[in-house]
């Protein structure tokens, strides 16, 4: 029998962390300072693990080498994706990410880093920085060398249930204040171009990557807009944000029932709010708000009842 996977995260601990992860999804973080949940990584920087049925106590890369026929047959030398929930308790570096040509030939074969933010909470007077002012590489530069980051950086103001679509080039930071899901490319390589001048646990600066981030950044900044599409049921309501080159991602906010047909090469979900019953195949899984699962190919057709809020994605 086709069932759903479901996955146990991994947490890392950030300078910029805190405790909302445990607070708000009752996690077992490892510290005060926990700022990241990878709740659906393949990523050799942190795995997920299984957590039922006959493939229990494996991680999500061995699932991915292994077992091809649960994910479409893809034939990718790596799971392309990974979901995590992000708690910026601090601000975090304003940061840029490389595009797949650049970081296979400078990091090792590594995947590029296109993202996308789904703002699960804020503050009232939350923002993030997203995008820059220069025109060109050359203001770029001089901006950075002169360390005029209010007149460099644009700041947007954020609420819950935005959501952005951040692609590699973009210089962009999430903020104090914020708890969001983010569904990106499966990679762990970030470019920071400024730290607030913050020092790490034994005094010392951090480090900067400014040679590789001004190569990669994209001038002048390109506005990523997107526009929503809704589709109200009788009973639910599902939201189309983003359909890009590396993924799918929408949310699905299930009142009562939601039917659904599983169609896809395979699909990543994470409850982010409520709880609620999953049926696939006449078996009933319960699902809460801090879990993450994966409906691989050919599932087919399942049920979702509750009142739950889930992001989801795919390729």
């Amino acid at each position: 029998m086709i069932q759903p996977i479901f996955l146990t995260p991994v947490f890392q601990e950030r300078i910029w962390g805190g405790t909302r992860l445990r607070d708000t999804y009752n996690y077992d973080i490892p510290s005060s300072n926990t700022g990241e949940c990878w709740a659906i990584s393949a990523h050799p920087n942190g795995q997920s693990t299984v957590t039922n049925g006959e493939y229990k106590g494996i991680t999500l890369s061995e699932l991915w080498a292994n077992h091809h026929e649960f994910f479409g047959n893809d034939k990718r030398d790596r799971f392309p994706l990974l979901t995590k929930v992000l708690d910026a308790n601090d601000n975090l570096s304003v940061q840029v990410h490389p595009d797949d040509r650049y970081a296979n030939e400078y990091e090792n074969g590594e995947l590029g880093k296109t993202e996308c933010w789904y703002i699960i909470d804020c503050d009232d007077d939350a923002e993030i920085i997203f995008g820059h002012n220069a025109r060109s590489k050359a203001e770029f530069v001089s901006m950075i060398e002169n360390n005029k980051w209010n007149d460099l950086l644009q700041r947007v103001k954020i609420k819950p249930g935005d959501f952005f679509y951040v692609p590699s080039g973009s210089i962009h930071a999430l903020c104090k204040g914020i708890l969001v899901l983010e569904t990106q490319q499966s990679s762990d390589t970030t470019y920071r171009v400024y730290d607030y001048d913050r020092r790490d646990q034994d005094g010392n600066l951090r480090e900067l990557h400014l040679e590789k981030a001004i190569e990669v950044t994209t001038t002048p900044h390109l506005i990523s807009k997107v526009e929503p599409k809704i589709s109200k049921m009788e009973t639910s309501t599902i939201t189309a944000y983003i359909e890009e080159q590396y993924f799918t991602v929408y949310k699905w906010d299930v009142h009562s029932c939601l039917e659904m047909k599983q169609d896809k090469s395979f699909m990543l979900v994470s409850v982010i709010e409520g709880d609620g019953k999953l049926t696939v195949n006449g078996e009933r899984y319960l699902i809460n708000k801090g879990h993450h699962f994966i409906l691989p190919n050919r599932m087919g057709d399942f049920v979702l009842e509750g009142n739950i809020q889930l992001i989801v994605s795919h390729l």
